[in-house]
């Protein structure tokens, strides 16, 4: 199967160039509670470091759903096709999960910022800053994480399926071993009340890792801390295969993970 969403890695063009500390930071930065990114991803230095599927190639501003042209966000394309994760994610649930959600959480974005532009020039209502800061919160914070989610998965014949020494150590000693990570997250997944998130993440203070849960795109969230893997368990992410089965769904999702990607947003989080 294929779609206009869906391609393999090439290597980026002045447009598309290596992702700089500016161009991270407008890529992901100030999204109310998922904002994490401009601390993690702001360290990517312009020729030195590569985010990508397996940890090749280089990931760009358009990458991470911002257009530097246009100062626009943007929906990200996918670097795999839509049935490229079948059995466990369906081709269907893809298709209408990346270009038809993940494309409202980018317009209702882009139409927050917008407003708010308006109210700065007098054009607009100022009684509306409430509302368009939480439309930014909300809308923002889904643009962010299933951003996020797309780099972080991958088909088994590309992926990473295991974490780099490194972080297995900091998972063997904050989780006592993968097994407990697992048994962890996927409990605090299939716990979240209603629609939101399960986050495996770094908290920099400490210097461990965490599982933290997200409910709707931005509520919960700790601040300061800097996802490395999150699940989403709204239902229109897993519904169509699995019904109202959440727990196989998110127990589907460890065969996905592509880890290659989560050992790199793990340095980057620690300014390794």
């Amino acid at each position: 199967m294929t779609t206009p969403h869906a391609r393999t890695h090439e290597p980026h063009t002045e447009s598309g160039a290596a992702l700089g500390r500016r161009d991270a930071m407008l890529a992901m930065g100030a999204l109310g509670a998922a904002a994490f990114a401009p601390r993690a991803l702001a360290q990517v230095n312009e020729t030195d470091r590569a985010l990508a599927q397996g940890g090749r190639g280089i990931i760009s501003a358009r990458d991470l759903g911002w257009d530097p042209e246009a100062r626009r966000y943007i929906l990200p394309e996918l670097r795999y096709a839509y049935d490229a994760l079948e059995p466990h994610i369906d081709a269907a649930t893809m298709e209408i999960h990346h270009s038809r959600h993940h494309a409202g959480y980018v317009s209702g974005l882009n139409k927050a910022l917008d407003e708010l532009a308006k109210i700065r020039k007098g054009e607009g209502d100022a009684g509306l800053i409430k509302h368009w800061s939480r439309e930014v919160s909300f809308h923002g914070g889904g643009h962010v994480n299933h951003t996020l989610f797309w780099l972080t998965m991958g088909p088994k014949d590309f992926i990473a399926e295991s974490p780099s020494l490194e972080l297995l150590a900091h998972m063997e000693r904050d989780f006592g071993s993968m097994n407990g990570f697992w048994t962890h997250f996927e409990a605090a997944a299939n716990a979240v009340e209603g629609s939101g998130w399960a986050w495996l993440v770094y908290e920099p203070n400490a210097g461990r890792l965490l599982i933290t849960q997200m409910e709707k795109q931005q509520d919960l969230w700790m601040t300061g801390a800097a996802p490395l893997l999150g699940v989403d368990v709204w239902e229109h992410a897993y519904y169509l295969r699995y019904q109202n089965r959440r727990g196989d769904y998110v127990k589907a999702f460890r065969n996905v993970v592509n880890w290659a990607m989560v050992d790199e947003l793990f340095a980057i989080a620690r300014g390794v």
